[in-house]
């Protein structure tokens, strides 16, 4: 199983995601693919995300279970620390 998550994407990536994977929430993605399609539609979002930001978590084999990657601006930052991938949060300028 893999989720998306998004946010300040443009309408036509939103509407390429819903071609693959069910709109469970405004900008959340739900699908279960193997990983060359998961690379796939992580390739379309990092092509079309432009001033937004993205997420994607699937099931995988590691400690955690899980495994992740992001693309965009956004306050966390993923971090890896003795092998398992973590968030750290860059400071709030507002």
């Amino acid at each position: 199983m893999m989720v998306v998550a998004t946010e300040n994407i443009p309408h036509r990536l939103r509407g390429r995601l819903a071609l693959w994977l069910i709109e469970v929430r405004s900008g959340v993605y739900v699908g279960n693919y193997s990983v060359k399609v998961r690379e796939m539609i992580w390739d379309q979002v990092a092509m079309g995300v432009e001033e937004g930001n993205a997420v994607m978590v699937w099931a995988d084999q590691g400690d955690a279970g899980y495994n992740f990657r992001t693309i965009g601006q956004n306050r966390r930052i993923p971090k890896e620390m003795d092998g398992v991938k973590l968030i750290s949060f860059l400071p709030d300028i507002s």
